[in-house]
């Protein structure tokens, strides 16, 4: 007897074409960037006599993101880590230096264009995006393929705990790399991050998640789940758009070839870098095939969502400042699926 196959639902068609959603936010940003420039600015909400909230829709889409994430963290699988810290103490380890080791070689070899700062809006992208925690979505790469997901988990909440101290310090030590006004910007962007953005941009948000999920009942645990996942992946598309927006737009109505190449040239070189570092770590320390995986993803892998608001409010005058972290949000993904398919190609020669 035939059964007629099920319709997926909308969600599990947007998490199948999420790439090619992603191209639409890029194209409607390039095309209606209007909506997006105005989401960037902050709004007031309610009555001035009685309610007067600020609110900035890139900050509110962001949690929500990274509340979701934590809202999906699987507790129980980092038991397990317990009895195997290697690649967990690996990958964060190296997550974190990797920026100290390929920031500076970069930034040298910008110094040597003709450019009149010396490339340093690039490098001050790049900056602030290797400053930012392992992104949530390594736990999704890794759970395509023959990756460690317990590890990746771990690593994941552990940058994330950290982050309120390890973001101001990683960009404080790289500003002295920046020239002219970017080195001052940069400073003033380490110390927004230390005052608060990654504590209650990223880490709160992350551990209310987590708590959540500790303290709810199941039932309405469940519901909740099937609230926040879809509205978090459509919010991860509309802040996706908004940041979009600030570069695109202003680049459309006034091309400039060479920076667009620049900025491609070296998100993809840092990018590049990253995995490439992660790799061979990977092999050199002899870690087994998943775990090879993870700390690979974790040392590419960074939160470009959370470096795009940061230089929205930091770098508010400067939207072509985003085009590299654009740029590094897509090419990272690439990377991991090639990671992904390496790993799958291990699995079915062992």
């Amino acid at each position: 007897m035939n059964r007629t196959p099920r319709a997926k639902s909308p969600l599990t068609l947007l998490r199948n074409h999420l790439g090619w959603a992603v191209g639409a936010a890029y194209l409607a940003a390039a095309t209606m960037p209007a909506p997006g420039l105005w989401l960037r600015h902050t709004h007031r909400i309610g009555a001035a006599a009685m309610l007067d909230v600020p609110f900035t829709a890139p900050h509110f889409l962001l949690s929500l993101v990274l509340f979701t994430a934590g809202l999906q963290v699987p507790l129980h699988e980092l038991r397990a880590l317990l009895g195997r810290p290697t690649a967990l103490l690996t990958g964060l380890v190296l997550h974190l230096v990797a920026p100290l080791l390929i920031i500076p070689g970069v930034a040298f070899a910008l110094r040597q264009s003709p450019d009149s700062d010396g490339g340093s809006g690039l490098v001050a992208a790049m900056i602030l995006i290797v400053a930012m925690p392992v992104a949530a979505g390594a736990t999704v790469w890794t759970s395509k393929g023959d990756g460690d997901q317990p590890t990746t988990v771990g690593l994941v909440l552990a940058s994330t705990i950290v982050s309120p101290l390890t973001t101001p310090v990683t960009v404080t030590a790289l500003c002295p790399l920046l020239s002219g006004e970017y080195a001052g910007t940069l400073a003033g962007a380490a110390q927004t991050a230390g005052n608060g953005f990654a504590l209650t941009g990223v880490l709160l948000p992350c551990g209310a998640g987590i708590l959540g999920r500790l303290a709810l009942p199941r039932p309405l645990l469940a519901r909740l789940l099937g609230a926040a996942v879809p509205a978090a992946m459509l919010g991860s598309l509309l802040l996706t758009y908004i940041n979009a927006s600030g570069a695109l737009g202003p680049f459309l109505a006034h091309p400039e070839p060479v920076l667009f190449t620049a900025a491609l040239a070296v998100a993809a070189t840092v990018c590049g870098l990253s995995f490439a570092l992660g790799g061979i770590t990977a092999r050199v320390l002899r870690l087994d095939a998943p775990a090879g995986a993870a700390v690979t993803l974790a040392c590419g892998m960074n939160n470009s969502s959370a470096s795009a608001v940061l230089i929205t409010t930091t770098l508010p005058d400067r939207p072509h400042v985003i085009l590299p972290v654009l740029a590094y949000s897509l090419l990272q993904k690439v990377a991991a699926g090639r990671v992904v398919r390496a790993g799958r190609q291990h699995r079915a020669r062992a």
